[in-house]
């Protein structure tokens, strides 16, 4: 419905990039609850990285775009990852030309526009499981040594 091309590896890219997502949300979430002494105040943190995440995450504002000060924010934000995950494994090894006056390919708009290339989905998918990884590690690391119990 989107555009998206009928073939497996697409599927399976699509598939892959959506389920981890979803794993490093709820990892997240419960690391959130899990670091800080009560839900309400995980609440507020989890509000606070959420916001600063879509800002950051390259489709407001562009990797190219962002000021070089701050590009260290993109490189460490989960949802920046994912979205180049998923622009990279459906479009970037499409060779048509776009439907504009330049006639640009869309790999070379993809590269030129949000700097996504599709040689590097190997290692963008490496750093998309990387995330719920790191976040189950600490939630488990807050449970086992954090007590926030008053005496």
């Amino acid at each position: 419905m989107i555009g998206f091309e009928w073939t497996a590896a697409k599927f399976f890219w699509y598939l892959f990039f959506m389920y981890f997502t979803l794993l490093y949300f709820t990892f997240y979430g419960m690391m959130a609850v899990g670091i800080t002494p009560n839900h309400n105040i995980g609440s507020i943190v989890s509000a606070f990285f959420y916001a600063v995440w879509n800002l950051f995450a390259g489709f407001i504002i562009p990797r190219p775009s962002i000021p070089v000060w701050w590009r260290w924010y993109y490189w460490a934000c989960p949802v920046a990852w994912t979205l180049y995950g998923l622009v990279a494994s459906q479009f970037g090894d499409i060779h048509t030309p776009m439907e504009d006056p330049k006639g640009k390919l869309v790999s070379e708009y993809l590269r030129s526009h949000f700097g996504f290339k599709h040689s590097f989905l190997g290692v963008v998918a490496a750093v998309v499981v990387a995330f719920p990884v790191l976040f189950a590690f600490l939630f488990a690391f807050s449970i086992k040594m954090l007590n926030f119990q008053k005496r």
